[in-house]
């Protein structure tokens, strides 16, 4: 398996390339140009411009790849040539040939290929090398030890590096795909986690207006049916209260199904919002309200989280309390709002309260970074403080 080379892999493969082509250029062409300036005879000016034609050809190869004059395969080509000259020109080129061999392997594409030209070269070199020194001249010297020596190592050396790096490339490309799966099931999880918020939101939301309005039109119809012989007045009365709260629910339903604006509630002071609460739900029950309600300012999302827990505690008084008289109080905080909802009813445990009320109640104001404190005992009341931070919001 191969992987895409990254754009940093590049950058750090071409800054290594500089510095070997730098190594190169000081330990294998300078040595035989310096170590024949001395020498008589015209060998020391063609190892020289050998040497230069050698270093040019790398630069265009490294340079210019793409050039359609001179291709990597053909400057190898060059370049064992290249040694084979100077080897007969010096009668040695251990050091340069040694030099040299990581090109072959930066250059040939293919292990293959790359041992082919190693061993070439090798051959090459020490054919100029003994041509250069002599028909009576042993073959196995030092020059010739340290070129056989120096290929081996380098078929040896280049194959376990390119072993190591497709190993690497290898886990980078188990990296990636795992990486890959990973975020496809992380993407699958929060998709699943949006689907299941926005479920449990719009329960909150049918159990907080609709659930409570059809809660109230039956309690109003049933109230209703059982006044129509003795209080008709009364009993108009309900029903023109069913008519009201069928249209509210109705509205409600508009927007839960996305037909009508967000909330459903009217932008406003929130001490007026309140109040049209309380006053329906005292026609509504004929309880006794007492309210203090200063206009505070905040913004739509909290008014609309202190609308539905009052909506949701009056709905709970009305349905379990058995109460007589109910208190609201709304106060501004330096930090916050906080509302205040009491009632002389029968109470109740909060800890084995299992409705859906008070923990939608909970969550709605843990959103806004609010919390719901719910204090009661049998035949106490009961008190519910909600307390929403402003952080700014107005």
């Amino acid at each position: 398996m191969n992987q895409r080379p990254q754009p940093h892999d590049g950058a750090r493969i071409r800054t290594l390339r500089r510095c070997y082509a730098g190594t190169w250029v000081l330990l294998g062409l300078c040595p035989p140009v310096i170590g024949g300036l001395n020498e008589p005879g015209a060998a020391k000016y063609w190892v020289s411009a050998l040497s230069v034609v050698l270093a040019l050809c790398y630069a265009v190869v490294e340079w210019f790849p793409r050039n359609p004059v001179l291709r990597p395969h053909t400057f190898l080509y060059v370049l064992v040539l290249g040694l084979g000259v100077i080897s007969g020109l010096r009668g040695a080129s251990a050091t340069l040939f040694i030099a040299t061999l990581p090109q072959f392997w930066i250059f040939a594409g293919r292990p293959r290929t790359a041992i082919a030209f190693s061993g070439l070269a090798a051959a090459t070199a020490m054919a100029g090398a003994a041509a250069g020194q002599g028909r009576h001249a042993e073959f196995l010297t030092g020059n010739v030890v340290f070129t056989l020596v120096g290929c081996v190592a380098s078929v040896l050396l280049g194959l376990g590096v390119r072993r190591v790096v497709e190993q690497s490339h290898e886990r980078a490309h188990r990296l990636g795909v795992e990486l890959e799966q990973a975020q496809l099931r992380l993407a699958e999880a929060h998709q699943r986690q949006g689907a299941a918020d926005e479920r449990e939101r719009l329960a909150r939301e049918i159990h907080d207006t609709l659930a409570q309005g059809f809660a109230s039109i039956i309690v109003l119809a049933e109230a209703a049916r059982a006044g129509l012989d003795t209080d008709p007045a009364e009993s108009g009365r309900q029903l023109r209260s069913i008519e009201h709260t069928a249209r509210e629910n109705f509205a409600e339903a508009r927007v839960l199904v996305g037909s009508a604006p967000q909330s459903g509630v009217v932008p406003g002071s929130v001490a007026r919002t309140l109040r049209r609460t309380l006053d329906r739900f005292t026609e509504d029950t004929g309880l006794t309200i007492s309210a203090e309600l200063p206009d505070v300012e905040c913004d739509q999302q909290t008014r609309i989280a202190l609308l539905r827990c009052t909506q949701e505690s009056l709905a709970n008084v009305r349905k379990h309390a058995s109460a007589s008289t109910v208190g609201v109080v709304l106060a501004p905080l330096p930090y916050g709002v906080e509302l205040e909802i009491t009632d002389d009813g029968r109470g109740f445990v909060v800890e084995e309260s299992r409705g859906f009320g008070l923990d939608g109640m909970r969550r709605r104001l843990a959103e806004l970074g609010g919390e719901l404190t719910v204090t009661s005992s049998i035949g106490d009341g009961t008190r519910v403080l909600a307390m929403v931070p402003t952080n700014g919001r107005v």
